[in-house]
Parts: C-alpha cells; structure tokens; sequence
C-alpha cells in the first residue's frame, strides 16, 4: 500500500473573508482562521482539523459556501490520522460535486514589487481605477482538486480494510478520470484486497505494459503468478525484473529474492513426503525425486545467498541460507550461518 501523502496550500492571515452582518461573526471567523492556520503550520494537524471546519460553518451561516475549508478539515483529519472523520468529509466533498476550483485574483503592488493576492471586488475596483498603487493585474484558475479527493479517499479506505467500499469508489472515479495512473494503481490494490484474483492479474499486466519500470509492479505480478505451479517460471522472471528495476529499495530487494528462493524451492515439505513415501515401495523413483530435490535447492542458492545478501540479519534468511547449504553439501557454510543464527539469537532481548 502506499503510504498516504498530503500536502495544503497555505492560507494567508490577511485572507479577507468579505462583508458580514454583524461584527462579531467576522472576529470569530478571523479568530478560527487563524488558529486552524497556525495549528496546521505547528504540524498540530488534530487541532487544525476542527477549525477549519468552524471556519467553514460559520462561513456558511453567512451565505458563503466555501468547501475548500471542508477540504483542508479533511487534510488535517488524515494527517493527524483520524481515518474515520476523514472519510466522512472527502465522502462528502466528492458526493457534493466538489472541485476546488478557483478564481485567483492577483496585482503587484508598486512600492514592494510583490505579486499580492486580492479579494475579486478590491482587484476590480483598483483595476477599474486605474491605480498607480497596483500594476499587472492578473487572473487565473486554480487547478481541480477533484482527481486528489478520489486518490486520498481510496487509500483511506483501503489503509481503513475498506476494501469494497473502496474499489467502487476507484472504479467510479476512473470513469471520470480513466487515465489516472494512481487509481489504476489502487484499483489493482482494492482487487487483490477484495479476493479478486483474475482481475487484479489482468490490471497488472495494464499497468506494466503503460509503464515497464514500475518493480513494484512486477513484484506483485510474480506474487501472483507464484501461487500457481505451472506459472512459476514466470514468476521466477517477474521477480527477477522487479529486483533489475528495484534500484536502492532494500525492502522490494528483500521481498523479491525472498520470493525467488520459495518459488525456486516449491513445496519442499510435500516433496520430502513423497521421498519418505517412497523409500521403500519404489525407491528408484524416491531417488530420482531426491535428485529433483537438490536440483531445486541448487537453483534456489544463488537467490538465497543474495537474499542475505540485502538483509544480512534476516534470520529467516540465515536459517534457509542454512538448510540450503546443509542440502547442497557444502558444510563449511552452513556451519558459518550456524554461527550467525546463534550470534544473532544472542543480540535477542530476553
């Protein structure tokens, strides 16, 4: 999954929030707007939350609707980890048709040189007056925050184990936005959360034929293609080229020659009961099984000692580093991994 990122735009203490009818209305909105600003800027984000959205009430029981302060409420919730009154609040935006979409008006100011944000009725009267005060005035559109509110609300549901809700929610925002490369991602997420095997299979070959580099991508495909004896030398392929475009991620290194060792090896306890089975009503093919035994443990080698390699006090990998040695017939190294099991057991609290 990956880790939900976020970010706010941050709101200036001079933001003038129009004409109000009464005076003390608009002290409390400066007041509340001040404190969610300064909380959120403190990182103090559970505080923030709360205050953003007074800001939105009391902004509303003026006459004004302005649901960007709902968004930056459902911001500060995520970020202060508060998943549930998060999702509330994007599902709501979302529901509502929100976009965030703006009119920035903006002039720069003669005497300081700086670009100054302004209020639409204060930029069109100095416009309109000519002010010598102000020059270059200007207007623009601030881009949609919409295709954000999908992606933040699907990993929200899916970090919540949402996972249906939030595959309807992906599926409904890549009809908006069928192009959107993070919810193709999370779609594929969202499928295998939700037991849906074949279609996140069929998702992830999409994803890897728009983009071939993504090791993420062909780990999860080699994950898949794992489970299934007859695709397990795609499998070994795909792991293989996650680990060729992994690049400096030691935890897609470690999981991928991981993988690569068990997928190599198969079901070795099943195998040994088979050769035990065997030992004595067919021991030319016990044997025969046996040679396919060391045959496996003798390709999975070279991934095991790489495997420990990239996480070096893994003591899964040192154990299996072990057994394959062991196996293989090369003592010496296994009784190296001996030691490092023990001398790895001892650093152990007890």
């Amino acid at each position: 999954m990956k880790k939900l990122i976020l970010g706010i735009a941050i709101i200036s203490s001079a933001f003038v929030f129009g004409q109000k009818d009464a005076k003390d209305v608009n002290a409390q909105l400066q007041a509340s707007n001040k404190a969610a600003m300064d909380a959120y800027q403190a990182k103090n984000y559970a505080v923030a939350a709360p205050k953003f959205l007074e800001v939105y009430n009391l902004m509303k029981t003026s006459g004004q609707d302005d649901k960007i302060y709902m968004y930056y409420a459902g911001l500060s919730y995520a970020l202060a980890n508060n998943v549930d009154e998060s999702i509330k609040i994007y599902t709501d935006l979302i529901n509502s048709g929100y976009t965030g979409v703006q009119t920035q008006y903006t002039a720069k100011d003669v005497k300081t040189g700086e670009v100054t944000p302004l209020n639409k009725g204060i930029w069109e009267g100095l416009k309109n007056t000519k002010s010598k005060d102000y020059t270059d005035f200007k207007t623009e559109q601030t881009k949609s925050v919409e295709p954000d509110l999908y992606e933040t609300l699907s990993t929200l549901l899916l970090n919540a184990k949402k996972n249906d809700e939030a595959l309807a929610l992906i599926e409904k925002g890549l009809a908006k936005f069928p192009d959107n490369a993070k919810l193709k991602e999370y779609q594929g997420s969202a499928l295998y959360a939700t037991g849906n095997t074949d279609k996140f299979l069929t998702n992830l070959k999409e994803q890897l034929a728009k983009n071939p580099n993504d090791a993420t991508n062909w780990y999860n495909l080699g994950v898949l293609q794992a489970k299934t004896p007859a695709t397990e030398t795609d499998a070994i392929a795909s792991f293989q080229k996650a680990i060729e475009l992994a690049g400096t991620n030691t935890a897609l290194l470690n999981n991928s020659y991981q993988n690569l060792v068990y997928t190599s090896l198969g079901d070795d306890a099943k195998a040994v009961e088979s050769i035990n089975a065997l030992r004595k009503s067919d021991p030319d093919k016990a044997t025969t099984l046996i040679e396919a035994r060391k045959e496996r443990f003798n390709k999975a080698l070279p991934y095991a000692e790489k495997w420990h390699q990239t996480n070096p006090e893994n003591m899964d990998a040192i154990t299996t580093l072990r057994e394959i040695y062991v196996i293989t017939k090369n003592q010496a190294k296994a009784a190296e991994m001996k030691a490092k099991e023990a001398a790895l057991q001892a650093k152990q609290p007890k």
